[in-house]
């Protein structure tokens, strides 16, 4: 099958001449020698979630082949012990349980505080990010039960702000707040999907759309069929970031790892996605 990627003015180009076609078949990006691209590398099981696992030919005990230094052909499969039950409360620096991350967040973001912050959609309340287990003060250490803390991070679109609070579970109170701007963590699975819609809806994705339909014959209308991961785009401290690209880095900025569910990969690097201005650019 001859591989093509249709440019701006509607030439098509041979996927073998460019080595950088939009849709790269197979289980890996074959990245370029690029200034653009010499430090991406694909995210870690990225195609792992619709079945497409790289290294298939690994045996169950993560050796490859039959004779790997200590396995036993004969021996029986090994046995997952079930983990026990959850409690409520972990103790000491045991990670945290489902329900101190729900009472994280809630105590981090109350309902009656959410409606001047936005998600990634618009809708009220800050994207929330990440909720990890925070370090102990120096004179915590040798506690017999220290107090347990979160660090909870989100992404308020409604000032392009950064905020990470921390919160004891112990006294159910929000210790701190810090708040950035400029700064841009990794994006989360719903931006990187929100970003995949607003890169399909855009003029500029309609060599998205042809590939799509090119890889599977039916029309590519959302996100729901592709697999997305995202990573941040910084604008100038990247390089050259002309035009619309100039407020990335303030505003929250994301490009694609793009891959048809259970099918190739389609080439989306050069698309930048202004989540923030919700507007579609590319790279030179």
């Amino acid at each position: 099958m001859r591989v093509t990627e249709r440019d701006g003015g509607g030439t098509a180009h041979q996927f073998m001449r460019r080595h950088l076609g939009k849709v790269l078949v197979g289980t890996a990006l074959a990245l370029t020698g690029t200034a653009l691209m010499a430090a991406v590398t694909l995210p870690v099981g990225a195609g792992a979630a619709d079945g497409t696992v790289a290294g298939a030919r690994t045996g169950a005990s993560g050796a490859s082949g039959p004779s790997a230094p200590g396995h036993d052909p004969g021996a029986p499969p090994g046995v997952v012990e079930a983990a026990g039950p959850q409690g409520a409360r972990g103790r000491g620096r045991d990670p945290l349980t489902d329900d101190e991350l729900r009472r994280a967040r809630e105590l981090a973001l109350p309902r009656a505080r959410r409606g001047a912050a936005a998600d990634v959609t618009g809708r009220p309340g800050p994207e929330p990010l990440t909720t990890d287990l925070a370090e102990l003060a120096p004179s915590e250490v040798r506690l017999a039960d220290p107090p347990r803390r979160a660090l909870v991070s989100f992404y308020d679109y409604a000032d392009d702000s950064y905020v990470t609070r921390t919160v004891n579970l112990t006294t159910s109170t929000v210790e701190s707040t810090d708040t950035q701007h400029g700064v841009q963590p990794p994006p989360d699975r719903a931006e990187a999907v929100e970003a995949a819609r607003l890169l399909i809806a855009a003029p500029l994705g309609s060599g998205l759309r042809q590939d799509y339909r090119e890889a599977t014959g039916r029309d590519l209308t959302g996100p729901e069929p592709l697999v997305v991961t995202g990573f941040v785009y910084r604008g100038r401290a990247e390089g050259a970031a002309p035009g619309a690209l100039g407020e990335c880095g303030k505003h929250r900025c994301v490009r694609l790892f793009t891959k048809v569910r259970n099918g190739p990969w389609i080439d989306t690097r050069r698309f930048v996605i202004d989540l923030s201005a919700r507007t579609v650019a590319r790279l030179a």
